[in-house]
């Protein structure tokens, strides 16, 4: 089976020596810690031969966490981002059938974002863009991302919306459990609802052909559809949605199999928004390839449905 992987991660340490240092927020054993600061700053040494070993034709690297949006004031972030973009298309370049690219935007300037994601995806090729949830807390609900949204739709690719953004206020529910920070529960909250936001907002009614990108089998989203619609049902609301809110997910909001390396899931993901919706990720090197692969392949779903997750989907989404 042919694989694209859409979550795939990579860092810069030019870039991270650019920045103030702050303390690590998630606390991981030294050894795994290790291990992905080794795999995240490699291309030819370890992240090729693991492809090589599962079968990944083609990566689709991003920026990792915190990205562009950690740097604290907008001209530092346009520096940045131009210079991480610059990066990535260098690699891209020197391995052009292996990789393809997700840009990262400077969101501190919106303005500057879209000049960034144009020069991106018409002169470096790249296949759409990556973000890391709010940017000190300002979510892309807000009206000065329009034209972003604007812009997505007229050059037609994705914006992928990861988590994983510096904390902007204390959520009380993680106050003495710093476990639940981070991937093993808060992100997959706060995307989410990130992306509820966006629904509510009325976001994919302004920009109907827009595309969202959510990791991790959806962060909650598509197991809670006949939920949030009977609950939409109940309330007043301002200005009323065109469609049920489920009805954005899976159509205007796609989702990747990224961290979550279980096959009932995978199945259970088809079921509830469409083989169509559903694209393969890893989230290398966080994650384990071999166990990424296995979700899918182990899966019980037809053959055709299990292509498209693997890469046919990704190819129409991409337009790789």
């Amino acid at each position: 089976m042919t694989y694209i992987a859409l979550e795939e991660a990579f860092i810069i340490p030019e870039l991270a020596a650019r920045r103030p240092r702050t303390p690590p927020l998630i606390r991981v054993g030294d050894r795994y810690a290790e291990q992905c600061l080794r795999r995240l700053g490699d291309i030819e040494e370890h992240r090729l031969p693991d492809m090589d070993a599962h079968g990944i034709d083609i990566q689709v690297l991003s920026l990792s966490v915190p990205g562009i949006q950690a740097d604290p004031d907008a001209p530092a972030a346009v520096d940045n981002a131009r210079f991480a973009n610059d990066f990535l298309a260098r690699t891209i370049a020197r391995h052009p059938t292996r990789f393809r690219g997700f840009a990262a935007l400077r969101l501190q300037d919106p303005a500057a974002a879209v000049t960034e994601l144009e020069r991106c995806v018409r002169q470096l090729g790249f296949r759409g863009a990556l973000v890391n949830d709010h940017t000190h807390g300002r979510y892309l609900d807000d009206p000065a991302y329009d034209e972003l949204w604007s812009a997505l739709e007229e050059l037609q690719v994705p914006l992928y919306l990861h988590p994983g953004s510096l904390p902007y206020d204390d959520w009380h529910v993680l106050r003495g459990r710093p476990e639940m920070y981070g991937a093993s529960w808060s992100w997959q909250a706060e995307t989410g609802g990130h992306a509820m936001r966006l629904i509510y907002a009325g976001v994919f009614d302004r920009h109907p052909t827009a595309t969202l990108i959510l990791g991790h089998l959806g962060e909650f989203l598509p197991f809670q559809r006949s939920r949030i619609d009977s609950r939409y049902r109940t309330l007043q609301v301002e200005a009323p949605l065109r469609r049920m809110p489920s009805q954005y997910i899976g159509s205007n909001i796609l989702i990747t199999t990224s961290g979550v390396l279980a096959p009932d899931a995978v199945q259970a993901a088809v079921l509830t928004i469409g083989a169509d919706a559903v694209m393969f990720a890893v989230d290398y090197p966080y994650e384990e390839t071999a166990e990424a692969v296995a979700s899918i392949e182990k899966a019980d779903l037809p053959p055709r449905t299990k292509e498209k997750i693997a890469h046919l989907n990704a190819r129409r989404v991409l337009g790789i």
